[in-house]
């Protein structure tokens, strides 16, 4: 009779008796190791924190404005912040030209700056990886060409054309969120092709053509898990930009029309009171510049994670 020692028989080696113990399953060992980088990285925990107070302010936004956002009130044009000489503690933050809760105004334009930000990323992302993946799997003359008409895009700066798309269709909301997303899929087109191309010789690809998977399915099922983690960092970058874009556009006032509460817009409101109300331009800045300098720095932090070649040892 052959002898087992005691670390062979735990391990299960040199028995037909199978280990029945409970493991770790692989995505739960995944998700501690994407937290353990992600958490390195305290810069990216911070802006995670602060992001999380912008969701959960917006998401609130009903319950805790003391005002409603447009509701205005010719009695108290340019009231300073409660804490200045002449602030009111009915406005905390003061009001704008036409009497308006700049409080109120914040919190309601944070709803709309994270809306934005969500749809056009959706779209962006949506359309740019369909077209992705197509130009990378199939390649030849059908690549050359969506590589091209992306390399036009991309030739303009992002903000211009994204003006001159809004200006085309109509200024507005909906047509500053179309314009700007048109405007960064091309990123995600280029990210995703590159990434088929490598993925699409490996052997786990090839093994499944073998046993019958189609085009679709290996586009799709097969190939597309496999290039997450890159496309991930640039929609939480992307994300940070169409809030800035339609911020931008808001200001050039081709974006959400008064008296919607939008941070670029109440900026497009406050030039003319720059000197004398300093708080009407200051606060719709600050969360503009928090905001975006949140999402940027969870980015940072999930480019650390995700991608192996940045994890830190």
């Amino acid at each position: 009779m052959s002898h087992i020692s005691a670390q062979e028989a735990e391990e299960g080696v040199g028995t037909d008796i199978p280990d029945r113990r409970p493991k770790k399953s692989v995505r739960r060992q995944m998700l501690q190791e994407f937290w353990y980088y992600f958490s390195e990285n305290k810069g990216a925990v911070l802006g995670l924190v602060v992001f999380a107070l912008i969701v959960a302010t917006a998401i609130a936004a009903p319950l805790i404005a003391p005002h409603s956002p447009i509701a205005t009130n010719s009695q108290a044009q340019l009231v300073p912040p409660v804490w200045a000489e002449g602030g009111s503690w009915t406005y905390l933050l003061g009001t704008d030209a036409i009497g308006r809760d700049m409080l109120s105004r914040l919190l309601f334009g944070a709803q709309y700056s994270l809306f934005i930000g969500v749809v056009v990323v959706f779209v962006a992302v949506t359309v740019g990886i369909s077209v992705g993946l197509v130009a990378g799997y199939y390649g030849g003359w059908l690549d050359t060409v969506i590589m091209r008409v992306m390399d036009v895009i991309l030739a303009f700066p992002s903000l211009l054309l994204a003006l001159v798309l809004v200006a085309v269709l109509g200024p507005g909301l909906t047509n500053a969120m179309i314009a700007i997303a048109l405007v960064l899929q091309p990123h995600f087109v280029r990210l995703t092709r590159a990434s088929v191309m490598a993925e699409k010789r490996r052997e786990y690809v090839t093994a499944a053509k073998v046993v019958g998977a189609g085009p679709f399915r290996l586009m799709v099922v097969t190939i597309l898990p496999n290039c997450l983690g890159p496309l991930i960092v640039q929609a939480t970058l992307s994300f940070s930009n169409a809030i800035l874009d339609a911020a931008a556009l808001g200001f050039l006032g081709m974006g959400a029309q008064p008296p919607t509460p939008e941070w670029g817009t109440m900026l497009a409101e406050a030039r003319e009171f720059i000197l004398r109300a300093w708080w009407v331009v200051t606060f719709p800045g600050l969360a503009i510049l928090v905001t975006v300098l949140a999402i940027n720095l969870v980015g940072d932090g999930l480019r650390d994670a995700l991608d192996p070649k940045m994890k830190r040892s």
